[in-house]
């Protein structure tokens, strides 16, 4: 029987929460040879959370109580190094606590990690649930990272990792800030399944614009020294252009320059010291069994 863990961050939206587990109950229950468990990581809610019945199909649940916040990303890399060391799982499950990651796609996730089990999945974006703002805001950000990176990154945290890549990406000072930039790039051979991005249970959507640009900024610079080299390429070959049609270039080959120290700022947010003493901010843990 394979063991899968679930980890999935929380901040104070406990009723998504609970909703979130009875779907994932009902998804997995005719899963055969398979047994599930929920590590919940909760990221310093300031609201309590309720007494929380265990659905009948999940083994167990951990939930683990952070003294700071620390934000989503952040409670990801704590969580896939926390579960790093321990040996009683096979495969790891990356989702939101929000409805947004569709509990109904665990199956794919599942029956795609074991028909190639040497390989993790990543759910990749083919259909999104936003508004027409933030779509075309998304596409943006992917034609971006594409130009600046040479990568293409349509998928979030929403996957299935193997215990090999698990332990890999644990080791990533970038996992600190961005859990699809460090995949990308330190995860060669991976499969996907298409995935549909599902709307929140309650409430709008917590993504603002601002959280928007740190978060593709943050993919980006996971590949700082490739942009920069890019960036460089650009600078000479508008140099070169401008030389051959007199024309002065100098408003792009600044904004490329501002571009690449921005994308180093954003870059500090990395810190392989804070990744590897994230435990240190455990306040406590409850273990629900049945």
């Amino acid at each position: 029987m394979k063991k899968f863990t679930i980890l999935i961050p929380i901040f104070n939206d406990w009723n998504s929460l609970e909703k979130l587990l009875s779907e994932i109950n009902i998804n997995i229950k005719n899963i055969k040879d398979a047994q599930f468990n929920c590590v919940i990581i909760d990221d310093c809610s300031t609201m309590q959370n309720p007494k929380i019945k265990i659905p009948s199909f999940i083994n167990t649940i951990k939930i683990i109580h952070m003294s700071k916040n620390k934000g989503h990303a952040r409670c990801n890399a704590f969580g896939v190094r926390y579960l790093s060391e321990n040996k009683d799982l096979d495969y790891l499950i990356l989702m939101d606590g929000d409805g947004e990651d569709r509990p109904e796609e665990i199956k794919l996730l599942v029956d795609k990690v074991l028909s190639e089990p040497n390989k993790s999945v990543v759910a990749k974006r083919i259909k999104r649930s936003e508004g027409l703002f933030f779509q075309m805001l998304y596409r943006i950000h992917k034609y971006l990272t594409f130009i600046t990176t040479g990568k293409i990154i349509n998928f979030g945290n929403y996957s299935c990792l193997i215990k090999p890549d698990i332990k890999k990406m644990s080791t990533k000072e970038s996992l600190w800030s961005s859990y699809s930039g460090t995949f990308k790039k330190n995860i060669v051979s991976y499969n996907e399944i298409n995935s549909t991005r599902g709307t929140r249970y309650f409430g709008p959507s917590q993504m603002s614009l601002l959280k928007l640009l740190i978060h593709s900024f943050s993919i980006i610079a996971v590949f700082k020294y490739r942009v920069l080299i890019s960036s460089i390429v650009f600078l000479g070959a508008f140099h070169y252009l401008g030389f051959l049609i007199k024309f002065n270039f100098l408003f792009f080959q600044t904004l490329i320059v501002l571009f690449n120290i921005f994308i180093f700022v954003v870059s500090f947010r990395e810190s392989k010291k804070d990744l590897e003493n994230s435990q240190l901010d455990i306040t406590n843990i409850e273990d629900l069994t049945h």
